[in-house]
């Protein structure tokens, strides 16, 4: 083997390990075993109330109109894509976009919880990402905090007569940056610092996922609106089905 060959090889070689290997994911996604298991029963006994609402919300809405099965299929799809793709974090850890904000706003944030869930279950399972001894509060972050002040945002957006579109982007953007301060403070309350407690602890989780987390929830904002505006042009009856849409689209 010549000279340049044996170079090409030691470089891909290289190349192959430096994306081979990749580091822990322990951001929003809590990875499993890094909770006691203390906090993983509170916060798995804390979302199944919402679970519950969620269920029953779902039932409703298909029991009333059959139609709305499709968009909350996408919905759930959504969530799935958009919160696989990890980027690593400053630590070694990872951050990513959640996709709950849209569905809270089509669907309310109780029906969230159940997408939201299922999603995590089967990236625990099939990608390694989060655990199923954290789910109860990977869930609770991600799939009730989020969307809960997404829909929140929302409806005062809707209240102050804010275009629909920076309602929307406002949203999911401000969602995705709860999911994880809640996360910061659900590792926080876990492991508290050694000087300052839960509090220095909260701000250092923070500072951790900000750097990378901020442009992200900036994206999905924006991502959200591109949805919104193609399903109004392509799926307007779907939306006025489910009670997005009065009578057509607003600007």
């Amino acid at each position: 083997m010549k000279k340049k060959e044996i170079r090409i090889v030691a470089a891909s070689i290289g190349f192959a390990l430096c994306f081979g290997i990749m580091p822990v994911a322990g951001a929003m996604h809590i990875m499993e075993g890094y909770l006691p298991v203390g906090y993983c029963v509170l916060w798995g006994v804390v979302a199944i109330p919402f679970l519950v609402w969620g269920f029953l919300s779902i039932r409703k809405t298909v029991s009333e109109n059959r139609r709305s099965i499709t968009l909350l299929a996408m919905a759930g799809a959504f969530i799935f894509v958009i919160s696989s793709l990890k980027i690593p974090s400053v630590t070694g850890s990872c951050s990513h976009m959640t996709g709950t904000g849209l569905g809270a706003l089509l669907f309310g944030p109780a029906a969230v919880s159940v997408l939201g869930i299922i999603v995590l279950l089967f990236q625990a399972i099939l990608l390694a990402h989060g655990g199923l001894t954290t789910l109860g509060a990977n869930t609770f972050s991600m799939a009730i905090a989020g969307p809960f002040l997404s829909w929140g945002i929302y409806l005062l957006c809707q209240k102050l007569k804010a275009n629909r579109k920076v309602g929307i982007f406002l949203a999911c953007t401000l969602g995705d940056l709860f999911t994880y301060c809640v996360t910061a403070f659900q590792l926080a309350l876990a492991y508290p610092s050694d000087n300052g407690g839960v509090a220095a602890s909260v701000v250092k989780f923070l500072g951790v996922f900000a750097p990378t987390q901020v442009p992200l929830a900036i994206i999905e904002g924006l991502l959200s609106v591109v949805i919104v505006i193609a399903l109004e042009s392509y799926a307007s009856p779907e939306l006025k089905s489910i009670g997005f849409l009065q009578g057509g689209s607003e600007e």
